[in-house]
């Protein structure tokens, strides 16, 4: 774990900005919607049921934005949303992207200030590099946060360091997980040491520990979110996946994680309180595995979305989460065919904080 340092001056921490927790209030959820068929090879038209799904939910106690081609391509969202959510609870913006996931091309959000008046937001745009260069082209992705900023009408601030979204995690209160496997990777910020990323994380996310995890899971093309691993439900709490089967490929990075957490002290040398989310069985398609993770849910203002995949599993975790989130409904949606993209809910969706 890195230890506290002070901050560089005129960044977003050293004026008082910080990244809230996502359990805390949001003004809306951001999404992408998808329209990238290359990401869901013979199966995009299951895809969008379960978008429709999920905004359906979330759209019960906030705002949702929706970030769409073109006009066109609003008018076949919104035809999707019809009857399903109420027109003044979805908000449609311009935006064209490469691809859906707004979880790591969309800004990032960090506030100063108590709720109300005196409260500002702040919009990161860090730069995307599509996973280290995975899927080019991703110009459009790029050009996303300032876009959500002007929308919004806050200040954009650019960072000079690659960074996705679904790579770190924080508690709201100075701590933030990540993974030596993403953020130590020579395909996203090859100039930059441990040091160096540490420094900038606490510069603009207003963090002051950092706890390093190991590896991510199998088929997880983003080498290694934390997303898809561990997660925080409160202030001293995470859930984490771990795999029994010790002939499985995930069993032992997921074993190490699990005792990097057991290792880790928050602020004031407090242990973490871990819980633990067993991952499904292994989901196909072609041979190949993806990143089936139940560890990817999304926390809305008053649901949980959590992806299932058909599975024995689904219900024991739907009801751990349940056990976490007390004041929402945890709403399990079958995501078997949307993980076909390599993502699910947290990875397509991007939380505004209340300003």
């Amino acid at each position: 774990m890195a230890e506290p340092e002070e901050v560089t001056p005129n960044t977003p921490a050293a004026l008082g900005f910080a990244m809230p927790a996502e359990w805390k209030p949001h003004q809306a959820t951001w999404l992408s919607w998808p329209h990238n068929r290359e990401s869901w090879p013979g199966k995009f038209e299951k895809v969008e049921p379960v978008m429709t799904t999920a905004v359906a939910a979330l759209a019960r106690s906030e705002l949702v934005r929706i970030n769409v081609l073109d006009r066109q391509h609003e008018k076949h969202v919104q035809s999707l949303l019809e009857g399903r959510v109420e027109r003044a609870n979805i908000v449609f913006h311009r935006i064209p992207t490469n691809d859906a996931w707004c979880r790591d091309h969309g800004a990032i959000f960090v506030t100063r200030g108590e709720a109300g008046s005196s409260r500002s937001a702040l919009a990161l745009n860090f730069r995307f590099n599509s996973w280290g260069g995975k899927y080019p082209p991703f110009d459009l992705d790029d050009a996303v946060p300032p876009q959500m900023a002007g929308a919004l009408g806050i200040a954009c601030r650019a960072v000079d360091m690659v960074l996705e979204g679904g790579s770190i995690e924080v508690n709201g209160c100075g701590s933030l997980l990540t993974t030596e496997q993403c953020l130590l990777h020579p395909n996203r910020n090859p100039a930059l040491d441990r040091s160096a990323i540490e420094r900038n994380l606490r510069d603009s996310l207003g963090v002051r520990q950092i706890v390093w995890l190991g590896r991510g899971i199998v088929g997880d093309d983003t080498d290694g979110h934390v997303d898809d691993l561990t997660r925080f439900v409160s202030e001293d709490a995470v859930v984490t996946v771990v795999e029994t089967d010790r002939h499985d490929d995930n069993h032992e990075p997921l074993a190490e994680n699990r005792a990097r957490l057991n290792d880790a002290r928050l602020g004031g040398g407090r242990r973490l309180r871990v819980i633990e989310l067993a991952m499904p069985q292994p989901v196909e398609f072609k041979g190949e595995r993806l990143p089936a993770s139940y560890a990817n849910f999304y926390i809305g203002n008053s649901v949980v979305l959590m992806p299932a995949f058909n599975d024995p599993a689904d219900e024991p975790n739907r009801r751990v989460l349940e056990s976490c989130f007390t004041d929402r409904e945890v709403v399990a949606i079958d995501c078997s065919d949307l993980v076909l993209g390599l993502g699910t809910f947290h990875c397509l969706t991007q939380q505004v904080p209340v300003f």
